[in-house]
């Protein structure tokens, strides 16, 4: 566990990191955890219920940055060299006959730095092909040189495992436990697999906040933990030194250039980050690292308040104590919630639909019935061929259960109107909710749904439920 001490014994106000969680609340939807460190101390740490210490959270495209670790380390260890060219690890079954020069010429750093030589990312592409990844993405035509066009391309990342996993035998999950995961203390990584069996590298990891928390803090301890060098301090300062530029725009921290799977940030500081919001803050000149988990469409602006309300209250000595206010901002770091849903428990319509089950319109192959039990617990059941799912649904409280696949989800649902009733659900382990507004008639429902966040259409396609 890493060690806990008071902002002010770390030289920062509570009253800052108190500013900084309310303004948070207030204009980000939403946090779902932070974690700050000071000196190696953390000195905030806080969960948005129903999110909670112990779930793992989904980290989406700072997963790269674990993968860059693992690169380092086999670089370290003599497996591949940053030069190696990408077709030298793949045999002829998954190489063109006849590859073009670029091709050919796209080396290892090539990957690494964002400079593969594609014109778009290749990761929807290759999400689409059914098997043969590494011989799809190898197959792309590659349009500019090697080294000179920056584009995120989540598919050269996933082209580092499987490169990682030909040369030692082993997934990338299981390559970085005994090497990282374990001298971290980092328990119980998962990492999703492409069709192929290879870790998806570029993103589909999952580890808690303190997890993300301790491998920033092994990345500004340039690459020494508890006394051992676990990672070379050479790749440490390269992986988070400017490799490619990637804009010029001094109020965006997406342009102020990118390492080896690391973004450069304003300030002097870099970071991993994923899609909606989750954050592996590195601040050197600060001696300071901050991770957060959340469900937000504006990654930026959880920058900005980073900025704006931390960076400048830290402090270079310990400042005398306040134990009022951290008293203040301890209790508000205790009591975090995402707001429930709210509106009555039950009307005249909730107890005459209570136990009845409705058929989805949906196509033959994925028929689906549902149902919702009204009384002292309120269950929304979904059947699907020989799956039947209960869900417990909090009344102005949230109600946690297991989703099977979903992973662990919250559920809170109340009545909008005598026939409209709301339900939100967390999925905890992701950065997604919903929320499922159904309309009730004499024998149907009109089934609404949004989510917070979505790489497609947030607002689903009306669905019907007839009763039977």
């Amino acid at each position: 566990m890493l060690p806990r001490s008071t902002p002010e014994a770390q030289g920062i106000a509570s009253g800052a990191i108190l500013q900084f969680v309310e303004r948070c609340e207030r204009t980000i939807d939403a946090l779902h955890s932070v974690m700050l460190l000071r000196h190696g101390h953390v000195v905030a740490e806080g969960w948005w219920a129903p999110y909670a210490a112990q779930m793992p959270h989904e980290l989406y495209s700072l997963s790269k940055s674990f993968a860059s670790t693992a690169i380092g380390m086999a670089i370290a260890e003599g497996h591949l060299c940053l030069d190696d060219t990408v077709t030298s690890f793949f045999d002829g079954g998954d190489v063109p006959t006849e590859p073009s020069d670029n091709l050919k010429a796209m080396r290892i750093r090539d990957l690494l730095s964002m400079n593969s030589g594609h014109q778009d990312d290749t990761v929807y592409r290759l999400s689409a092909e059914d098997s043969r990844w590494c011989s799809t993405f190898l197959h792309f035509d590659v349009e500019h040189k090697p080294g000179t066009h920056f584009v995120y391309n989540s598919g050269a990342t996933y082209m580092l495992s499987a490169i990682l996993q030909k040369t030692t035998g082993e997934r990338l999950v299981d390559y970085l436990r005994p090497r990282l995961f374990d001298k971290l203390g980092i328990q119980n990584p998962t990492w999703q697999q492409s069709p192929e069996g290879i870790d998806l590298g570029g993103w589909g990891l999952s580890v808690t906040t303190e997890d993300i928390a301790r491998f920033a803090q092994l990345y500004l301890q340039r690459g020494v933990w508890n006394g051992e060098r676990i990672l070379s301090e050479a790749w440490v300062a390269d992986a988070s030194s400017r490799q490619s530029s990637n804009g010029s725009n001094p109020h965006s921290d997406w342009e102020q250039g990118y390492g080896y799977q690391f973004w450069r940030c304003r300030h002097n500081s870099y970071r991993g980050d994923g899609a909606f919001g989750q954050y592996c803050i590195i601040m050197p000149d600060q001696d300071a690292v901050l991770a957060i988990t959340s469900g937000t469409g504006d990654m930026q602006a959880v920058l900005d308040v980073v900025w704006e309300e931390l960076l400048p209250a830290m402090e270079d000595a310990p400042l005398s104590a306040d134990l009022e206010t951290e008293q203040a901002l301890n209790t508000k770091l205790a009591s975090l919630q995402l707001p429930p849903q709210q509106g009555e428990p039950s009307t005249t319509v909730a107890q005459r639909i209570s136990g009845m089950e409705y058929d989805m319109e949906e196509h033959e192959d994925h028929r689906e019935t549902v149902s919702f039990e009204f009384g002292p617990e309120t269950i929304y059941r979904i059947r699907k061929g020989e799956t039947d799912h209960r869900i417990p649904i909090g009344t102005n409280t949230w109600a946690l259960s297991d989703g099977g696949a979903m992973g662990r989800m919250a559920a809170s649902g109340a009545w909008e109107s005598e026939d409209t009733y709301l339900l939100k659900i967390y999925y905890c382990e992701t950065p997604y909710s919903s929320l499922q507004r159904f309309h009730f008639s004499d024998n149907q429902f009109v089934l609404d749904e949004e989510f917070n966040v979505s790489f497609g259409e947030r607002i689903q396609p009306q669905r019907i439920g007839i009763a039977r």
